[in-house]
């Protein structure tokens, strides 16, 4: 959506390069949407407000900015009529070769297996974490390199086995960690590890370089017997690059495709995480959001996702966007899933400063997640449900939220309806502006300290490279935001300082802590965004739409999205958000909703979207 009120929305995109080495996903999709998908309509292509649609920041921007000057958004048009007979009969005959195909995959045994189903496995000797490691590999082989070819995993972690064999040997001697002792699990290529796999952001730029030490995050989930089994696709440089942008495409793994349609985007930047975990190539996966790269990709892909609290989780050991709003955390198929995962990462860590800040609102240390997991948690809660901006965008959407809303007032839940959050233009400008300054100066100190053995230590270099490596890095979108961002001075310049007090002083003190005060809620509830779009290298990312991600990935706020259905086969998220520190309230709520409807669907692998 081109917000009309903002001139730079509606500014040009830059000329694509063409090159006739872009890589065979991306050509394999751009030939099923140009053949099977002809007659179907695209969203016209976005402006400077796209930058993060579906995965980073500013989407969302436009469709809250239309809340404040012009009328709501009118519903979206009706698709085009379906293709004809024998091109639906095509289809169909793909669709079904592709799900039989799936189920005889390596690892059948695995799909849908949560963290206790595979601590059963392993208790009863029907599997170890060596064998898990083996299977998971296989059905990345499988799934991810071969048939769908997903290209969700960048790289595998070559210790996994010996990893596997220590924790078989502690389990076999009695010895257990906790509720991940054994369980494989996947993590974005921007966390660092300190073992042979490389941390590069998915840029050729860092290729071959490792990191010298593990993220917080890392050594967090290693201790309590996690298994890392590699590195995700993303986004490259967290989908902060330039514009006209394919969300999911990285230069070193190309574009990472959606496993409900394989045309479809998987969403970002945390495409990998979302598209791996939710085909069960892992037990779960870690994302990092600066605003919507978890929750967006969650909801493409039937996933739940926790986007915690800045301040909750540590940073350190991340390649940086933005100090004010990145943060790590949880993808799974569960609500008790992600919750273990989120007791595991969260942690005061002194190399994060803000994690170690005083908050009356912080829970005690060691606070575990799953105590707050009640299938009771609606009863009696405040939601408020916001409208103007969050409905009447998306076809289909509109549906499922009714009937998710009518679920939550059936479990007792007491809606204050509607609670509106109407953002002004200014916020999205804002927020740009203070990405802009904060990557120049997060990222150059963050590539000063990688290795002899990374191509680059700074924003300029990275620029300067990608220059040079322009047929490799540059051939589907560009790197307007790195070129900008390293125009910026410091962050003591009078422009930044009053971008970030313009977005503190809007998105909490306005919008969320105001409403939220004035209706006394728990949370607010929304639709997480509309149904994963067209991956489209020409003209970047079209979008879902809509996009809750914005205000509280900027207040730094909690935001818990989990499935709320499917729309044509493709998966729709419900957000709950609320105020710093909430993470249990909103677990709670998001667990009891669970319960009630059980939307989560494996994906079929399906070539398109269920158009009949």
């Amino acid at each position: 959506m081109i917000d009309d009120a903002n001139p730079r929305a509606a500014e040009p995109r830059p000329a694509q390069p063409t090159d006739d080495s872009v890589d065979r996903a991306t050509e394999a999709v751009t030939e099923a949407v140009t053949g099977a998908m002809a007659d179907a309509a695209t969203a016209p292509a976005l402006g400077r407000r796209e930058l993060f649609v579906g995965g980073a920041t500013l989407v969302a921007g436009a469709a809250l900015a239309a809340c404040g000057h012009r009328e709501e958004p009118r519903p979206a048009p009706a698709p085009s009529p379906r293709p004809n007979a024998a091109a639906a009969a095509q289809l169909e005959t793909k669709a079904k070769a592709q799900a039989a195909a799936s189920e005889s995959q390596p690892g059948v045994e695995l799909v849908e297996l949560t963290f206790a189903d595979l601590q059963a496995r392993m208790a009863a000797g029907s599997d170890t974490a060596k064998s898990l490691v083996a299977k998971y590999r296989q059905r990345i082989e499988a799934l991810d390199r071969k048939g769908p070819m997903l290209r969700s995993v960048l790289e595998l972690n070559p210790d996994a086995d010996t990893i596997a064999d220590q924790l078989d040997a502690e389990r076999k001697a009695g010895k257990l960690r906790g509720p991940l002792h054994g369980i494989p699990i996947l993590i974005k290529d921007n966390i660092d590890t300190g073992d042979k796999m490389t941390t590069t952001a998915g840029s050729l730029a860092l290729e071959g370089s490792h990191a010298a030490k593990d993220a917080f995050v890392v050594a967090r989930l290693r201790d309590a017997g996690a298994i890392i089994l590699g590195k995700t696709n993303l986004s490259e440089w967290a989908n902060f690059r330039g514009k006209a942008s394919s969300s999911g495409w990285s230069g070193r793994g190309g574009q990472c495709r959606n496993p409900y349609a394989l045309d479809r985007s998987p969403s970002g930047s945390s495409s990998g995480s979302g598209a791996a975990a939710a085909a069960s190539l892992c037990a779960a996966a870690i994302g990092s959001e600066t605003d919507g790269s978890i929750v967006s990709p969650s909801s493409c892909n039937g996933l739940v996702g926790i986007k915690p609290t800045v301040g909750l989780v540590s940073r350190a050991g991340v390649v940086p966007l933005s100090a004010s709003q990145d943060t790590l955390g949880p993808m799974a198929r569960t609500v008790t899933d992600a919750a273990q995962l989120l007791t595991v990462i969260a942690g005061a860590d002194p190399a994060d400063p803000v994690t170690t800040a005083p908050d009356k609102a912080r829970p005690p240390a060691g606070h575990d997640y799953t105590k707050d997991l009640d299938p009771k948690a609606l009863a009696g809660a405040r939601l408020g449900v916001p409208r103007k901006g969050f409905f009447d965008i998306v076809r289909g959407v509109d549906d499922l939220m009714r009937t998710a809303l009518a679920d939550l007032k059936g479990a007792g839940a007491e809606l204050i309806d509607p609670a509106e959050l109407p953002a002004p233009p200014e916020l999205g400008d804002a927020e740009l502006e203070v990405l802009m300054f904060e990557l120049h100066a997060y990222l150059d100190k963050y590539l000063a300290g990688r290795g002899p053995d990374a191509h680059v230590h700074s924003l300029a270099e990275a620029i300067a490279f990608n220059k040079q490596e322009a047929a490799r890095e540059l051939a589907i979108f560009g790197q307007e935001w790195f070129e900008q961002a390293q125009a910026k001075p410091g962050l003591t310049d009078k422009a930044y300082l009053k971008a970030r007090e313009k977005c503190v002083q809007i998105a909490r003190t306005q919008l969320l802590d105001k409403v939220m005060a004035e209706h006394k809620l728990d949370a607010f509830v929304a639709a997480t965004n509309g149904t994963a779009w067209l991956i489209d290298p020409v003209n970047g990312d079209a979008g879902g739409g809509l996009n809750t991600s914005t205000l509280p990935a900027i207040s730094g706020y909690p935001h818990v999205t989990l499935p709320a259905g499917q729309y044509r086969g493709l998966p729709v998220g419900l957000s709950f958000f609320g105020r710093p520190y909430s993470e249990g309230k909103l677990i709670g709520l998001a667990f009891a909703y669970e319960q009630i409807t059980k939307h989560r669907r494996p994906p079929r692998f399906l070539p398109t979207a269920e158009l009949g």
